[in-house]
């Protein structure tokens, strides 16, 4: 037998997340992971040793953390996704060359969480592999930037496209995404956890909201611009009890190992935004009514994720087409595994594991993880990752 890897992780000490994870490595029977602080990382004293299997956590929900990498000590803020990306992916570039130079080796790659990390590169990855994605003007070479809500308006125009998410180009967990509507001249809504104040400035909320003015819609997404932003198609979903419904599919290895049915009555399915886990049971005999195949979805998955071969685990968001027929996905997600409780798909070699030991029962079949054809430097609008087809 293999011996047993010694593990590190790179995260918040106390998160839910580490705890989780030290969680499965104890039920694996294996010496607890050695944490390395993100804040350890952010100074320049994070170090690891040789021979380490090294995992790369989320830096979010420490308030230090999150003033070194985004400038506030407001968790709620919307602005400073710009600043966020450009620490974060700097300081994973660093802690790659480290732990490389100590002979540890990492189960996230930098230049894959760069692209992960921008909507618009991981839009064009998946799209050049082949894989469907809702139609987008923003992605691609030679795509122009979006200044402000009159770019918006012009591109969504010249697309076609009446119904578009504007999304941040660095976002997560749908902070300030924007699900916009237009008809005609002066005729604009959105639909957005978005909250705007009486100085200008944007918060999360907990509850969704819709503008009814363009004026309301051009002020925020003006103040959005700056960071960057990314439009996609609003593509109808399928629905399950009369709730609008999308999957997200994490995929470990490159193999698809949980789901989950997310369902809303809002545009956003995100389960802290209101949404609600659906039947995927049920969820899965429709695609099956509809000619469709259950296992042709997680395959699609599956694909997504081959586009970023290491990456040890990544979740995809996965959009059910109206009537469940077809699949296109959304988004791909480097820190996508954060669903307690949920266990195995049936067949998918993580029956009775959650998503943290599918990640450790997977760790000898990484070795053998499809890595040809891709390129090795960190993306940039130049250099884009290549998937394999």
């Amino acid at each position: 037998m293999p011996p047993s890897p010694r593990l590190a992780v790179v995260g918040n000490p106390g998160n839910r997340r580490i705890s989780l994870f030290q969680d499965a490595v104890r039920a694996a029977g294996l010496p607890a992971a050695r944490v390395v602080p993100w804040l350890d990382v952010l100074r320049g004293g994070a170090r690891f040793e040789a021979g380490e299997t090294v995992r790369i956590d989320s830096p979010g929900e420490d308030p230090e953390v999150e003033r070194l990498l985004r400038g506030t000590d407001d968790p709620t803020r919307v602005e400073g996704t710009a600043r966020w990306y450009a620490g974060f992916t700097a300081a994973a570039v660093e802690l790659g060359r480290t732990a490389s130079a100590a002979g540890a080796g990492l189960l996230d790659a930098p230049d894959e969480l760069a692209v992960l990390f921008d909507k618009r590169l991981c839009h064009e990855v998946l799209d050049k592999a082949g894989v469907r994605v809702p139609a987008s003007p923003t992605s691609g070479p030679g795509v122009p930037a979006v200044s402000g809500w009159d770019d918006v308006r012009s591109l969504m125009a010249a697309a076609g496209l009446r119904r578009a998410f504007v999304k941040l180009a660095h976002g997560s967990s749908a902070s300030g995404v924007l699900a916009v509507e237009t008809a005609g001249p002066g005729r604009v809504r959105a639909t957005t956890s978005v909250e705007r104040d009486s100085a200008g400035r944007l918060f999360n909320s907990l509850r969704v909201r819709r503008y009814t003015t363009e004026r309301e819609v051009a002020a925020i997404v003006d103040t959005l611009a700056p960071d960057g932003l990314h439009i996609e198609q609003w593509v109808p979903k399928a629905v399950q009890d009369g709730r609008s419904a999308d999957l997200r599919v994490v995929v470990v290895a490159g193999r698809a190992t949980h789901a989950v049915l997310r369902t809303s009555t809002s545009p956003m399915t995100n389960l802290h935004l209101g949404g609600l886990r659906g039947d995927l049971d049920a969820a899965r005999a429709a695609i099956e009514a509809a000619g469709g195949s259950w296992s042709a979805a997680l395959t699609v998955c599956e694909r997504a994720a081959d586009c970023f071969p290491d990456t040890h685990c990544v979740g995809v968001d996965l959009l059910p087409a109206r009537g469940w027929r077809g699949f296109a996905v959304c988004e791909v997600n480097a820190f996508g595994d954060l669903l307690p409780g949920l266990t195995g798909l049936p067949g998918g070699g993580a029956e009775g594991l959650d998503t943290y030991a599918a990640q450790l029962a997977a760790l000898p079949r990484r070795a053998t993880r499809r890595t040809d054809d891709r390129e090795d430097t960190v993306p940039t609008p130049e250099t884009r990752l290549r998937c394999p087809r």
